[in-house]
């Protein structure tokens, strides 16, 4: 490991464990009002009559007819309200705000406020759905000469469920307007997209608009796209009040309203010829969008890029849409439609081994990717891909072969079962996001002292971007790292890098850091202050074409594998986890202490072993990778896998629960 991937102590530590740091709930603001959201209790209905009781002096009703821009939440497809005006499309729907000094006064309104409906028929799943709000597809070689020359052909179908994000903090917003500017607060990840919003909701122009991340409490996807909604609500508020506006949810409203993870059924069928090799896959992925577009049509990019997993398939096809229900929508949540496709990858490689009688992991091994093969989508695997070396380790760590072959016939009650899982994650935006759309920008600041300042808008929120960013540029210019100083993102001060999603932040914005560092050091000058800027440069690749699908999707990859033992209880249907091991290439990890907590709370568990492969890449600060999202994706096949070894049958769905995972027994 290079020297830079030693731990130090995290640059918000000592705020963190003391309980110094401030939270969107403890900033204090003279002249504040409070704000909350009076929602849909219909699916799908026709709002007839909203009846709203007197108010008294200082509060306010805010809806629709006060939004002075646009009333959409400006994301991809303007198609979502900020407030629902003649109709409502799911159960917690906004309709309006009631505003004022005392709480519990806004609460007591909000109780009296009657909606009249004229209900219609809603949709709910995905079976039910005939709306598609996004579809794509993409061929690779000769998918109907492979089916027609197939001695057989296996199919089958996967089902994965919602998943909450379930981050410490709730959503929250402060809004402040004053003298013709509006300022905003707020537990985000992408300060430039709640930018965006509230200039479109307000018809303000880029200077009226000032955004400022505070302390985060954990995001995980759940704080890209849905800040944007009530940074705006809290805007509008602000703006018709000229108060400073707090709007910060509970946890049963966050839980009940705010974005989930894309459920998905996912159907494969797979073409064997004769010796029973895999000579074409035909992939069809469906996901449910919930009753906006939000950000599903890029989650659904990602889903279908990794459909064929880790594996090398000469000839593929795979369509994949986004339907249109009557439930809340469905957004950006760590591995961004990945680990719902790798859940039924896995899967179904898994039960084509035990459909010709051969061991998973041999039968895996026999199709997964090597440097200098194609992608799914005809790019290029462009760099070292150390799968060989993680399986050993895995093996070693686990005994992963021995014990799957010993629980293949045991009796009795309690039955043991272990699982592996193999997985890629695309690094940064799909295609040529970064070039095209993002285009970073990124500064250093030398300051007083001999300090430098990052100015950036990517946001620390648990993952320890404020450390490893920090951590880069102190080691170019052989400066203690307190001497680098990285606030929280603040858009009248810093160029916009870019959101902190897509496991780019560190890859990319760490590049752009250590160029600029790199620069400021050989033009160091002790008596001046000094700026160095620098911008993004797409790698070389192979050219992205999105309406074929063809091409590099991403720069570059990072590589896992899971396995995990488990012990099922056959009478009760309940499971309990006895070993998890994970093995990890993340390039080269900026700090290993950092990189733990990631691999831990990407799987969800803390006793467990993993490993670390050292695969420096040469575009990212050190070596580095995206590490974010890898670390969620392959628990869940291993899981699954594990408790089919331990009762000896096929599971196509998750979450398993206890009731699902007695059906099956």
């Amino acid at each position: 490991m290079h020297t830079i991937s030693s731990p130090v102590i995290k640059k918000d530590h000592y705020d963190k464990v003391s309980g110094s740091i401030k939270y969107i709930a403890d900033i204090p603001h003279d002249n504040i009002v409070h704000a909350r959201t009076l929602r849909s209790v219909k699916a799908k209905a026709i709002i007839q009559e909203i009846k709203i009781p007197s108010l008294k002096e200082g509060y306010f009703i805010v809806d629709h007819a006060d939004v002075r821009g646009q009333n959409i939440v400006k994301i991809i497809v303007d198609d979502q309200p900020l407030f629902a005006e003649k109709e409502v499309n799911y159960i917690g729907e906004p309709i309006l705000l009631v505003v004022g000094p005392v709480l519990t006064e806004v609460d007591h309104i909000l109780e009296q406020i009657q909606v009249c409906y004229e209900e219609k028929e809603p949709v709910y799943t995905i079976e039910e759905a005939t709306h598609t709000m996004a579809s794509y597809q993409y061929n690779k070689g000769l998918i109907n000469d492979a089916f027609k020359q197939a001695a057989r052909v296996i199919e089958e179908s996967f089902e994965t469920g919602y998943q909450e994000h379930a981050y410490i903090e709730p959503q929250g917003m402060i809004a402040d307007y004053e003298d013709g500017k509006i300022t905003i607060y707020g537990s985000m990840q992408c300060p430039y997209y709640v930018k965006n919003a509230v200039k479109a909701a307000l018809g303000f122009e880029e200077d009226q608009v000032r955004i400022i991340q505070v302390a985060t409490g954990g995001a995980f996807g759940g704080k890209e796209e849905y800040p944007s909604l009530i940074a705006a609500h809290a805007a509008v508020a602000a703006y018709k009040t000229k108060k400073a506006v707090r709007l910060i949810m509970d946890r049963r409203e966050d839980m009940s309203v705010t974005t989930k993870r894309h459920p998905a059924f996912i159907k494969y069928k797979t073409a064997l010829d004769k010796d029973n090799t895999i000579v074409g896959m035909s992939i069809d992925i469906t996901l449910n969008g919930g009753a906006y577009a939000g950000l599903s049509s890029v989650v659904l990019q990602r889903s279908i890029i990794c459909a064929s997993g880790v594996y090398a398939i000469n000839h593929l096809e795979v369509k994949g849409k986004v339907v249109t229900t009557n439930t809340v929508p469905t957004g950006a949540f760590r591995g961004f439609g990945a680990p719902q496709s790798f859940f039924a990858i896995e899967m179904h490689m898994e039960h084509i081994a035990k459909e010709i009688g051969v061991c998973p992991l041999t039968f895996k091994k026999r199709y997964m990717v090597k440097q200098g093969d194609e992608t799914s989508t005809g790019g290029k695997f462009h760099d070292k891909i150390k799968l060989e070396e993680m399986l050993q380790k895995a093996e070693v760590l686990s005994d992963y072969q021995r014990k799957y072959s010993e629980y293949l016939t045991q009796t009795g009650r309690y039955k043991k079962g272990i699982g592996l899982s193999v997985f890629l994650h695309g690094c940064g935006f799909t295609g040529a996001g970064e070039r095209d759309f993002i285009r970073s920008i990124v500064k250093l600041a030398k300051i007083k002292d001999n300090q430098v300042e990052i100015l950036v808008s990517n946001t620390e929120m648990g993952q320890g971007l404020k450390t490893t960013l920090s951590k880069i540029v102190a080691n170019i210019l052989n400066l203690p790292l307190e001497k680098v100083i990285f606030k929280n993102p603040d858009t009248d001060k810093v160029p916009n890098s870019g959101p902190t999603v897509a496991s780019r932040s560190l890859m990319i914005v760490g590049k752009l850091l250590e160029r600029a560092a790199i620069r400021l050091k050989e033009n160091w000058d002790a008596a001046d202050e000094q700026v160095v800027e620098e911008r993004y440069v797409h790698p070389e690749l192979i050219p992205w074409d999105e309406s074929t699908f063809h091409g590099d999707a991403y720069p570059t990859y990072s590589w896992g594998v899971n396995v995990v033992e488990v012990e099922v209880d056959t009478l009760t249907a309940e499971t309990q986890v006895i070993g998890v091991w994970g093995v990890f290439d993340v390039g080269t990890a900026i700090d290993e202490v950092i990189m733990q907590g990631q691999m831990e709370g990407g799987m969800l568990i803390v006793k467990m072993q993993t490993v670390l492969v050292d695969n420096p890449y040469e575009d990212g600060p050190f070596g580095a990778k995206g590490a974010g999202e890898l670390t969620l994706i392959g628990a869940a096949p291993a899981y699954i896998a594990a408790a089919e070894n331990a009762v000896g049958a096929p599971i196509n769905q998750i979450p398993l629960t206890p009731e699902r995972l007695m059906e099956v027994l």
